[in-house]
């Protein structure tokens, strides 16, 4: 597995990561325990490094589904990079975010417990807490590195301005952020402004939530999947967005990958400074996602993709309407 730096001050780690969030809670289908945990070890083994969960996802299952994964692994074999702040009551209904100082510690001190660890390498804020300045956010996160509990500060879902604002308090190794052919609005701002600053970027959302996985079908979604209220899967739009994923596959098959192969090689190299993560919930998954990260892509490659999808060529919403104001960037 080749592998890239986050930004100029964070960690080494695998050219591509794991996202982790599918393995709990249905937002993507019923998951598997036993087979998460078997694509958690494949991962490892096939030589990714960077696993990415957070703190809400599926009230707290998720880090301690990584906690019994990982038991026994070398501490430092894998990066873990958890988002915190998310609020979510009964139902698993998200209410706000919380970024105050005093719950950054609170957040983490749950994490470290649920993961079986005595640090984060990447610690982040899962959104923008507007009643909470982001200096005194990051500020409260870089007392965790001087207490040996953090390892390297990171954002998630903010704009270019944030960014500047994070990173004169203190280095950001990264800014997690989706990006993917669907969703290109980084590429206005904030990518430039990492770049000036020497921040990297963990690209989730890669495939779409699968829209462009090559696997998808309109109609697809079952009960409980987050994916029925999302505008791009809603009936006259996931037609449009599974034309653009035909004519996505035909640059594939000249290529002998699959759509998925191609549309993770196509986030890869957009710059050594961006670490595509994969949302595999199988080994079956995984295994085809891997090998992308060998999938070098030339002029004419990159040229036959732009032509297939567009920029903005997507049609809807990346989030429900409610989720879209507490972004940073647009789709």
């Amino acid at each position: 597995m080749r592998t890239r730096r986050l930004g100029s001050t964070g960690p080494t780690v695998s050219a591509l990561g794991l996202g982790a969030m599918g393995m709990s809670g249905g937002a993507y289908g019923e998951p598997d325990r036993a087979e998460a945990i078997a694509t958690v070890h494949a991962a490892l083994d096939a030589g990714v490094t960077l696993i990415d969960t957070g703190d809400f996802y599926a009230m707290g299952h998720n880090e301690m589904l990584l906690g019994e994964a990982l038991r026994g692994r070398d501490r430092d074999s894998y990066t873990l990079s958890v988002k915190f702040g998310a609020l979510r009551g009964p139902g698993h209904v998200f209410s706000g975010q919380d970024n105050r100082p005093e719950a950054v510690k609170n957040f983490l001190a749950y994490s470290l417990t649920r993961l079986g660890t005595d640090h984060v390498d990447v610690y982040r804020p899962a959104r923008l807490d507007p009643a909470v300045p982001i200096e005194d956010t990051v500020g409260a996160i870089a007392e965790m590195i001087d207490a040996g509990h953090v390892r390297h500060v990171g954002l998630s879902e903010v704009d270019a301005a944030t960014i500047r604002r994070a990173h004169a308090v203190h280095p950001i190794s990264d800014l997690q952020i989706e990006y993917s052919l669907l969703s290109r609005a980084v590429e206005a701002d904030v990518l430039p402004t990492l770049r000036e600053l020497g921040i990297g970027l963990t690209a989730y959302g890669v495939l779409g939530r699968g829209l462009i996985s090559g696997h998808w079908t309109a109609g697809h979604t079952a009960p409980g999947d987050v994916r029925s209220a999302t505008p791009r899967f809603a009936a006259g739009n996931v037609e449009h967005n599974l034309a653009l994923v035909e004519a996505l596959r035909e640059v594939a098959a000249a290529r002998s990958c699959t759509v998925a192969q191609l549309a993770l090689a196509w986030v890869a190299a957009r710059g050594d400074d961006i670490v595509p993560l994969v949302g595999a919930r199988t080994r079956a998954r995984l295994d085809e996602a891997l090998p992308a990260a060998d999938l070098t892509l030339g002029a004419d490659d990159l040229a036959r993709i732009e032509q297939a999808v567009p920029a903005g060529s997507a049609r809807g919403d990346r989030y429900p309407a409610a989720f879209m104001a507490s972004l940073g960037v647009g789709n």
